[in-house]
């Protein structure tokens, strides 16, 4: 096909989409109140090695990824970028830390400002799941890249949902009001992965709380879509999630020999 410039623009071949450039946004500025005291939760130990680092090392997996940003506490960028000097991480991937903000909205805002302008997808990523296998991040990666705007990874509920009335103090009992319909219910996880100019729109649009990036893109009125999602891929929040994460991280070293 000719790249004369007279050549019509519908016979003109479009852009290969796997030139499109994807980064990876990890907000880490959070503590984990709920691991209990201590550091905060992306630098708890998880087989020896921080939580935090797992889950670079799962957005680097990825030969998609060529970036990842981290976003540290605000006063904390120091202790994020020596952590990382002191691992080994894919050298085909660069690595960027930055300082965050009081709220994870704002953190991953300074995330994405800090992306360099060749870089067209970007993925957040919870530093609290450690454990997301590379098929994963690809499964979303793949998705943006065939034009959906935003993509979420997400499991079926095996779990009946109750909706409840909120009790009025911590412990009391909570009258049910419904039951939703289980069926059409998913479990959300991350990556979540953007069409970067979409997600840089809602975070400059969407003022309230929200707890996931994806909402804001619903909050823009565009079409968020699913991919499957993966039972190690969860989130690691309360003391019981740990030791289920080090029986899944053992595993792993035992079938793969590392």
């Amino acid at each position: 096909m000719s790249d004369d410039p007279l050549t019509p623009p519908s016979q003109k071949p479009a852009p290969d989409r796997t030139t499109r450039r994807t980064a990876a946004v990890i907000p880490a500025a959070g503590r984990g109140v709920r691991l209990g005291p201590g550091a905060p939760k992306a630098l708890r130990a998880l087989g020896g090695t921080p939580m935090l680092i797992h889950a670079v090392r799962a957005m680097a997996d990825s030969r998609a990824v060529s970036l990842v940003v981290l976003v540290a506490p605000p006063d904390g960028a120091a202790e994020v970028q020596t952590l990382l000097d002191a691992h080994a991480l894919p050298e085909r991937t660069d690595f960027l830390v930055v300082p965050g903000g009081d709220s994870r909205q704002e953190s991953v805002r300074l995330g994405l400002e800090a992306l360099p302008p060749e870089y067209d997808i970007v993925l957040v990523h919870d530093a609290a799941r450690p454990l997301v296998p590379v098929d994963t991040v690809d499964a979303v990666i793949e998705a943006v890249r065939e034009g959906a705007p935003a993509v979420v990874p997400a499991l079926p509920l095996a779990d009946t949902v109750k909706q409840v009335e909120p009790a009025a103090a911590p412990g009391e009992p909570e009258p049910v009001v419904a039951t939703p319909d289980r069926s059409v219910l998913r479990a959300v996880q991350t990556p979540q992965g953007f069409d970067r100019a979409v997600l840089m729109r809602a975070h400059a649009t969407v003022t309230e709380h929200v707890t996931d990036d994806a909402s804001m893109i619903e909050q823009l009125g565009l079409t968020v879509v699913t991919v499957p999602g993966h039972e190690e891929a969860f989130k690691v929040t309360r003391p019981l999630d740990l030791v289920l994460a080090e029986a899944v991280l053992a595993r792993r070293r035992l079938n793969d020999g590392f």
